[in-house]
Order: C-alpha cells, then sequence, then structure tokens
C-alpha cells in the first residue's frame, strides 16, 4: 500500500482501469455501508440507521465475513466501478464516491496518510456510535433512525 500512497494511483488511473487492488484499497474503512437502511414503500425515502450488519466488526470497523459476504448477506452492498453511482446515499467522504467523480480522496485517508487506522484516529467511523443488529431486532431498527434521504437525490 505503500507504493499506492506515493504514486497516488487514484489521481492518474479512472476507476474501470485500476486493478481489483487498487479499487478496494479507495475503501477508507468508515463502516457506513454496512449500516442498514430501511426504504419506505410508499414515499420517496430511505431511513439511514445506526444498526451495523451483524459481521461488521464494530472495532476495527472490517467485515468480519469480508470474501464471502455477498454468500452471507444477499443484499450487501457491493460497489464496484461500474456500481458507485446507483449508491447515492454514500458519504461524501467515501473514496469509492469521490475518485469516481473526479475528487481527491481526503487529507485522514489511509492511502493519502500512509496509516491504515487514520480513519479511525480521525473519528469518521461508525465505530463509537453504531449497534450490531445482533443486538438489535429489525422491528425495532426504526428506533435507530439517524438520517432521512429522498431516494433519487
Amino acid at each position: 500500500m505503500k507504493e499506492s500512497t506515493q504514486t497516488g494511483f487514484w489521481k492518474t488511473t479512472a476507476p474501470n482501469e485500476m486493478t481489483s487492488e487498487q479499487w478496494e484499497s479507495l475503501c477508507d474503512g468508515c463502516g457506513r455501508c454496512c449500516l442498514q437502511k430501511l426504504i419506505d414503500d410508499d414515499t420517496p425515502l430511505m431511513y439511514h440507521t445506526s444498526v451495523a450488519c451483524r459481521y461488521l466488526d464494530l472495532k476495527s470497523c472490517k467485515c468480519s465475513v469480508y470474501e464471502t459476504r455477498q454468500d452471507k448477506v444477499s443484499d450487501c452492498t457491493l460497489v464496484t466501478p461500474d456500481t458507485v453511482a446507483e449508491f447515492n446515499w454514500l458519504p461524501e467522504t467515501c473514496g469509492y464516491r469521490r475518485v469516481s467523480a473526479g475528487k481527491d480522496l481526503p487529507d485522514w485517508h489511509p492511502l493519502v496518510t500512509g496509516d491504515p487506522k487514520s480513519t479511525v484516529k480521525a473519528g469518521m467511523t461508525v465505530r463509537k456510535w453504531a449497534v450490531s443488529e445482533a443486538k438489535v431486532p429489525e422491528s425495532r431498527w426504526g428506533e435507530h433512525i439517524i438520517e432521512i434521504q429522498h431516494l433519487g437525490e
């Protein structure tokens, strides 16, 4: 990863031309894509919750079943260069979203700092406020809404 930090590949390589390793390294490890979302069928609203997927390790903000996540969670968010635009709910700071939009990575991103813990140190993860879905029944997720988004925004 140090070589990637020195060369700034994300500034010179189009997302669809990146290797899978380069693309994956754009993830800052914030954990926001692993938070449960509720969609209102009657209105164009998405409710973001503080309830994290049971497989998100809330200490490290890494998926504990990353390699098999699609098998374990059928609707797990799979962000690729071809699908990133579909996920307009990803935070503005998301490395995938920023680079795909032609923007630079935030100053605290691990590729910029060279420190794999810089996202945690910057306080940009869900680590301190998310709760595992293993501890919250789905019927109570509505009690954990943190943001409401109009779909299509």
